[in-house]
């Protein structure tokens, strides 16, 4: 194999794997957006669930609460 033809599969190899490589970072961006929003939401429900535990029937009691059944 000549030299040329090394350098043209060497440099075909590498456009290829920069393509791979921005198509990765395209994928882990939006992931890393997807995840940072799930976070958010998961914060949220957790505030709106603890406002309301004491309010609803059978929310979370203290622990110097008696149980229902005495």
């Amino acid at each position: 194999m000549k030299l040329s033809e090394r350098m043209d599969e060497l440099e075909a190899r590498l456009t290829f794997q920069e393509d791979t490589i921005a198509q990765l970072n395209d994928v882990i961006t939006r992931q890393d957006a997807d995840i940072r929003r799930l976070l958010l939401h998961m914060r949220e429900l957790s505030q709106k669930y603890s406002a309301i535990s004491g309010v609803l029937p059978g929310g979370t009691r203290s622990s110097d609460d008696k149980p229902p059944h005495y």
